[in-house]
């Protein structure tokens, strides 16, 4: 590798993991202090679920706009946004409780949103402009990076809140992503690059994008869920511990960051093989979600060892589905005519980060619904479904490519 392509390969790592950690640490203590400021569980669920909200809006528009912006500034610009964002976030226990609270964590968790979005919709851009011959092999690299920071995230913010209190946690991690934004600074390079004139809506005009957008959905959807429902399952079936529902986590994170660097080789390697795995990563989410309660119908009773297994199952399969999707909606592109460059990739970008969004907003919302409704195997076995849908839709887009 270049010096430049070392320099923006170890910046973008460290804004993945930076931005993931910052996102992740809420789950284990923030619900429970918004209790107690006032907040219900639903309103709970909405300031959450505004998250992906504003991530979809702004990575839609971000993704649009990326070159008369620029990809540095827009990622050093978001980095600063998030750090403030986080920085604020840990003072909110000093606000009146009920409304005033309440209402700050929607516009501070909204703001965070739009600068995390301009962070990762440029960083992806400028990877896979910086690595153009080998796109799938470095994005699957970065995802250790990612999945690090998911991993991490909640247990290092649960010790910091049970050592100092509420504000340690932010103030800390809001001042890790300060210190990236002068780092960030000096070490990206400046990408110059002219607007283009084409648009979203002519991409989703190809069968195949929709396709695997609606793939890309079913993965954030299924995570979503699984963030939000998972803990409750296992404590109350298994009568675990928090502590033993973090380990168990790791089962679903762990092969994801492992696989993801020699699936992306792999898939670089032979590009031919991206819509297979796709499919057979799938198929292997969809199965593995089905026999994750187990599903009711198959009369099959609930063991710890399968639901860890399964979510091992998950955890490769997400891996093996995720990784081909950004270059396959880049090379759709191309087929379209879209011109090769920055603006195109801040599209593909955009787009991708828009529908990861609108996954994370619906999975937790509609599982939580379906779980209240029935319970957590049914609501899986809907997650399992919507992967199989997926697999339905790449193969006839595949028969039609054909």
């Amino acid at each position: 590798m270049t010096r430049q392509q070392i320099l923006t390969f170890i910046s973008v790592a460290s804004v993945n993991f930076s931005s993931m950690i910052c996102y992740s640490i809420l789950g284990p203590f923030f619900p429970n202090e918004a209790v107690k400021k006032g907040a219900s569980q639903t309103v709970i669920g909405l300031i959450f679920g505004c998250y992906a909200i504003c991530n979809l809006i702004g990575s839609l528009i971000l993704g649009k706009y990326i070159v008369q912006v620029g990809a540095k500034f827009m990622l050093i610009a978001g980095l600063f946004v998030s750090s403030g964002c986080t920085i604020m976030f840990g003072l909110l226990n000093r606000v009146p409780d009920g409304a005033a609270f309440i209402t700050l964590c929607f516009v501070v968790r909204s703001i965070d949103a739009v600068g995390f979005s301009a962070a990762m919709t440029s960083s992806f851009a400028m990877t896979a402009k910086i690595f153009p011959n080998n796109v799938a092999t470095v994005l699957g690299t970065l995802e250790i990076f990612t999945g690090l920071g998911l991993i991490l995230g909640p247990p290092v913010g649960g010790w910091f809140y049970q050592t100092f209190g509420y504000e340690v946690p932010f103030l800390l991690l809001g001042c890790l992503l300060l210190v990236m934004v002068p780092f960030n600074i000096y070490v990206l390079p400046v990408i110059e690059a002219d607007p283009s004139k084409d648009s979203f809506f002519r991409l989703l005009t190809k069968a195949k994008v929709v396709a695997i957008c609606f793939v890309i959905f079913t993965l954030s959807s299924g995570l979503g869920f699984l963030d939000t429902t998972l803990s409750l399952f296992a404590m109350k079936t298994f009568d675990l511990s928090p502590g033993y529902v973090g380990l168990i986590m790791l089962g679903l994170s762990l092969p994801y960051c492992l696989a993801s660097p020699l699936l992306g080789y792999f898939t670089d390697k032979y590009p031919t093989t991206r819509p297979w795995l796709m499919i057979i990563g799938s198929t292997a989410t969809g199965i593995g979600f089905c026999l994750l309660g187990p599903v009711p119908f198959l009369h099959i009773p609930s063991q710890l060892w399968l639901l860890v297994l399964m979510l091992a199952v998950i955890g490769f399969s997400l891996g093996m589905t995720a990784i081909p999707t950004f270059p396959e909606i880049i090379l759709c592109t191309f087929e379209l005519g879209y011109e090769e460059g920055l603006s195109t990739l801040g599209m593909v970008s955009g787009l991708f980060g828009a529908v990861w969004s609108s996954g994370m907003f619906l999975g937790p919302t509609l599982g939580g619904v379906i779980t209240q409704s029935l319970n957590f195997k049914w609501a899986a076995a809907v997650q399992g479904s919507l992967a199989l849908l997926g697999v339905s839709m790449n193969l006839l887009s595949i028969q039609a490519f054909a």
